[in-house]
Protein backbone atom coordinates (compact mmCIF):
# COMPACT_ATOMS: atom_id res chain seq x y z
CA UNK A 1 0.00 0.00 0.00
CA UNK A 2 1.45 3.33 -1.07
CA UNK A 3 0.88 6.25 1.25
CA UNK A 4 -0.25 9.54 -0.27
CA UNK A 5 1.43 12.85 0.60
CA UNK A 6 -1.67 13.69 2.59
CA UNK A 7 -1.41 10.50 4.68
CA UNK A 8 2.32 11.05 5.21
CA UNK A 9 1.54 14.61 6.41
CA UNK A 10 -1.05 13.27 8.88
CA UNK A 11 1.28 10.58 10.27
CA UNK A 12 4.22 13.01 10.42
CA UNK A 13 2.22 15.48 12.54
CA UNK A 14 1.05 12.66 14.83
CA UNK A 15 4.56 11.22 15.23
CA UNK A 16 6.18 14.63 15.82
CA UNK A 17 3.51 15.50 18.40
CA UNK A 18 4.12 12.24 20.26
CA UNK A 19 7.91 12.67 20.03
CA UNK A 20 7.92 16.24 21.38
CA UNK A 21 5.63 15.22 24.24
CA UNK A 22 7.58 12.10 25.18
CA UNK A 23 10.98 13.83 24.95
CA UNK A 24 9.73 16.65 27.20
CA UNK A 25 8.41 14.12 29.72
CA UNK A 26 11.68 12.15 29.71
CA UNK A 27 13.55 15.40 30.41
CA UNK A 28 11.19 16.25 33.28
CA UNK A 29 11.36 12.74 34.74
CA UNK A 30 15.15 12.76 34.48
CA UNK A 31 15.95 16.30 35.57
CA UNK A 32 13.07 17.16 37.88
CA UNK A 33 11.78 13.92 39.40
CA UNK A 34 15.24 12.42 39.76
CA UNK A 35 16.58 15.36 41.79
CA UNK A 36 16.64 14.98 45.56
CA UNK A 37 16.55 18.75 46.14
CA UNK A 38 13.17 19.11 44.39
CA UNK A 39 10.09 17.68 46.06
CA UNK A 40 6.91 16.53 44.24
CA UNK A 41 4.65 19.52 43.57
CA UNK A 42 7.43 22.04 44.19
CA UNK A 43 7.30 25.08 41.90
CA UNK A 44 10.33 25.87 39.75
CA UNK A 45 10.06 29.35 38.22
CA UNK A 46 11.10 29.46 34.56
CA UNK A 47 10.02 33.03 33.76
CA UNK A 48 9.31 34.74 37.06
CA UNK A 49 6.06 33.62 38.66
CA UNK A 50 4.28 33.60 35.29
CA UNK A 51 5.68 30.42 33.74
CA UNK A 52 6.35 27.68 36.24
CA UNK A 53 7.54 24.10 36.02
CA UNK A 54 6.48 21.49 38.52
CA UNK A 55 5.93 17.76 38.43
CA UNK A 56 2.54 16.23 39.00
CA UNK A 57 1.71 12.62 38.18
CA UNK A 58 -1.92 12.77 37.04
CA UNK A 59 -3.83 9.49 37.37
CA UNK A 60 -6.97 11.07 35.90
CA UNK A 61 -7.74 13.00 32.75
CA UNK A 62 -7.85 16.77 32.19
CA UNK A 63 -7.14 18.54 35.52
CA UNK A 64 -7.24 15.20 37.35
CA UNK A 65 -10.87 14.45 36.49
CA UNK A 66 -11.53 10.76 37.02
CA UNK A 67 -8.57 10.10 39.29
CA UNK A 68 -10.95 8.90 42.02
CA UNK A 69 -12.73 6.38 39.78
CA UNK A 70 -12.49 2.69 40.56
CA UNK A 71 -9.81 0.89 38.49
CA UNK A 72 -12.27 -0.76 36.07
CA UNK A 73 -14.01 2.51 35.22
CA UNK A 74 -10.65 4.26 34.90
CA UNK A 75 -9.49 1.63 32.36
CA UNK A 76 -12.71 2.00 30.37
CA UNK A 77 -12.91 5.82 30.44
CA UNK A 78 -9.23 6.74 30.34
CA UNK A 79 -7.78 3.98 28.13
CA UNK A 80 -10.31 2.00 26.09
CA UNK A 81 -12.68 4.86 25.19
CA UNK A 82 -9.88 7.28 24.18
CA UNK A 83 -8.21 4.59 22.05
CA UNK A 84 -11.51 3.92 20.26
CA UNK A 85 -12.20 7.63 19.71
CA UNK A 86 -8.65 8.34 18.50
CA UNK A 87 -8.88 5.39 16.10
CA UNK A 88 -12.23 6.64 14.79
CA UNK A 89 -10.90 10.19 14.28
CA UNK A 90 -7.77 8.87 12.51
CA UNK A 91 -9.92 6.74 10.22
CA UNK A 92 -12.14 9.75 9.52
CA UNK A 93 -9.33 12.13 8.57
CA UNK A 94 -7.62 9.52 6.40
CA UNK A 95 -10.85 8.90 4.46
CA UNK A 96 -12.41 12.40 4.31
CA UNK A 97 -10.70 14.12 1.38
CA UNK A 98 -12.69 17.33 1.90
CA UNK A 99 -10.75 18.37 5.00
CA UNK A 100 -8.44 21.37 4.55
CA UNK A 101 -4.81 21.40 5.74
CA UNK A 102 -5.59 23.35 8.93
CA UNK A 103 -8.24 20.79 9.93
CA UNK A 104 -5.87 17.91 9.12
CA UNK A 105 -3.16 19.51 11.25
CA UNK A 106 -5.63 20.14 14.09
CA UNK A 107 -7.03 16.58 14.08
CA UNK A 108 -3.52 15.07 13.78
CA UNK A 109 -2.35 17.20 16.74
CA UNK A 110 -5.31 16.02 18.81
CA UNK A 111 -4.64 12.38 17.88
CA UNK A 112 -0.90 12.70 18.62
CA UNK A 113 -1.52 14.34 22.00
CA UNK A 114 -4.16 11.76 22.86
CA UNK A 115 -1.90 8.86 21.94
CA UNK A 116 0.97 10.33 23.96
CA UNK A 117 -1.14 10.60 27.12
CA UNK A 118 -2.71 7.15 26.63
CA UNK A 119 0.82 5.75 26.24
CA UNK A 120 1.77 7.30 29.60
CA UNK A 121 -1.28 5.81 31.28
CA UNK A 122 -0.44 2.36 29.92
CA UNK A 123 3.32 2.47 30.64
CA UNK A 124 3.47 4.57 33.85
CA UNK A 125 -0.06 4.35 35.25
CA UNK A 126 -0.26 8.16 35.19
CA UNK A 127 0.43 11.14 32.95
CA UNK A 128 3.34 13.43 33.74
CA UNK A 129 2.18 17.07 33.84
CA UNK A 130 4.68 19.85 34.45
CA UNK A 131 3.82 23.29 33.00
CA UNK A 132 1.80 25.93 34.81
CA UNK A 133 1.04 29.47 33.66
CA UNK A 134 -0.17 32.26 35.97
CA UNK A 135 -0.35 35.73 34.47
CA UNK A 136 -1.07 37.56 37.71
CA UNK A 137 -4.44 35.92 38.24
CA UNK A 138 -5.78 37.32 34.93
CA UNK A 139 -5.00 34.08 33.12
CA UNK A 140 -4.17 30.89 34.97
CA UNK A 141 -3.93 27.31 33.71
CA UNK A 142 -4.03 23.95 35.35
CA UNK A 143 -0.84 21.92 35.24
CA UNK A 144 -0.35 20.51 31.75
CA UNK A 145 2.12 18.86 29.37
CA UNK A 146 2.97 19.10 25.68
CA UNK A 147 0.34 16.51 24.71
CA UNK A 148 -2.33 18.60 26.45
CA UNK A 149 -1.03 21.67 24.62
CA UNK A 150 -1.30 19.81 21.29
CA UNK A 151 -4.87 18.70 21.98
CA UNK A 152 -5.90 22.19 23.10
CA UNK A 153 -4.20 23.86 20.12
CA UNK A 154 -5.90 21.41 17.77
CA UNK A 155 -9.29 22.16 19.30
CA UNK A 156 -8.75 25.93 19.02
CA UNK A 157 -7.73 25.59 15.37
CA UNK A 158 -10.86 23.51 14.66
CA UNK A 159 -13.07 26.17 16.27
CA UNK A 160 -11.47 28.91 14.15
CA UNK A 161 -11.66 26.85 10.96
CA UNK A 162 -15.33 26.10 11.63
CA UNK A 163 -16.18 29.77 12.13
CA UNK A 164 -14.19 30.84 9.08
CA UNK A 165 -16.00 28.30 6.88
CA UNK A 166 -19.45 29.50 7.90
CA UNK A 167 -20.93 31.77 5.28
CA UNK A 168 -23.14 34.61 6.49
CA UNK A 169 -26.79 34.38 5.50
CA UNK A 170 -27.68 37.16 3.08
Amino acid sequence: MKLSKRSIYIFLVIILTIAVDQISKVLVRTHIIGRTDIHPGERIPLIGDAFIMMNVENTGAFLGIGSDLNPTLRIILLLILPILVLGFVLHHILKDRTLDNWSLFAFASIIGGGIANVYDRIVYGSVTDFFFIDLGGVFRTGIFNMADLSVTTGMIILVFVTFLKKKPNT
